[in-house]
């Protein structure tokens, strides 16, 4: 049996991921599918477990560099309503997956709930700041997470606890195939006080950042007590191209891929500027993007 039979409405194939990710760069998923409910992604996460086709989920496409290959199986992707509900229950703000993390933090402002604003301008779903424990100078999304809702690979949904969870730097434990629904346990503060904060933050961070426009998020993790971008600009690396890929002039720690680039570009761009540092000032460089 195909994993499209039955399923049909609501799973392509043979689709580009490239309009999927920030960097606009990649071949097609094998199968892309957009589930309706959560019920309906159990029966497809069953049905390829049956068919033993390979299944990964796309959040955000933020943190995401796809190879000029493609993907073989199932990408799935939590953009229908199901996956993007946003309530405040008294001390806890409750999303779920496929909520946009900037719209959760705007959510949780307009109540008065403080601790998500720290993270504004990190791009990304609820889902995808979770599983990389996503985070900045003023703290993590791990700190403030008090239980999230799972899927297995084999269509199971379990509760996992805060004492259950752990949250380490660009990591945690939340390793299943789905993250369904997270509740954050936040603070009380007037949301003018809040609203300030926010705004002062998000202007400083895109200051020093480039657009958006064909650009992922940080591409390597900092190493323990240094900038991984400060250390790529002491290496002489900004402005740095492979192809149509450029190390940003703005901040040495993204890449840019112009028109025509290719995921091969970007690739041996990484490669490069990896082997620079080292060489030059004895640091390995392990890469935070996710490569597909």
């Amino acid at each position: 049996m195909s994993i499209q039979t039955g399923f049909e409405d609501i799973v392509r194939t043979n689709v580009p991921l490239s309009e999927y990710t920030w960097m606009h760069l990649g071949g097609p998923a094998e199968y892309l599918a957009a589930p309706t409910s959560v019920e309906q992604l159990g029966e497809l996460v069953k049905r390829c477990r049956e068919e033993e086709v390979s299944v990964r989920l796309l959040g955000g496409g933020s943190n995401i560099l796809v190879r000029d290959e493609g993907v073989k199986g199932l990408v799935v992707m939590l953009t229908e309503a199901a996956f993007e509900d946003i309530r405040v229950e008294k001390d806890r703000v409750v999303a779920g997956g496929g909520a946009k993390l900037g719209h959760v933090i705007s959510s949780a402002v307009r109540e008065g709930r403080a601790g998500l604003e720290t993270l504004v301008g990190i791009p990304g779903t609820i889902g995808g700041a979770l599983h990389s424990n996503a985070g900045g100078r003023g703290g993590d999304i791990g700190q403030w997470t008090a239980s999230a809702k799972v899927m297995t690979l084999n269509g199971e949904i379990h509760e996992r606890t805060r004492e259950e969870m752990s949250f380490g730097y660009r990591e945690s434990s939340l390793d299943e195939l789905v993250i369904l629904e997270a509740a954050f346990e936040l603070e009380e503060e007037d949301p003018e006080v809040l609203t300030k904060r926010m705004q002062k933050q998000w202007i400083v961070k895109k200051a020093a950042q480039p657009l958006a426009h064909q650009s992922a998020g940080c591409v390597f993790k900092n190493p323990r007590g240094m900038s991984a971008g400060m250390l790529i600009d002491q290496s002489g690396l900004k402005g740095t191209s492979v192809g149509g890929c450029m190390v940003s002039e703005r901040h040495a720690n993204f890449i840019v891929a112009e028109e025509g680039a290719s995921s091969a570009d970007a690739l041996a761009l990484i490669e490069q500027v990896r082997n620079q540092v080292a060489q030059r000032l004895g640091v390995e460089l392990e890469t935070e993007i996710e490569i597909w």
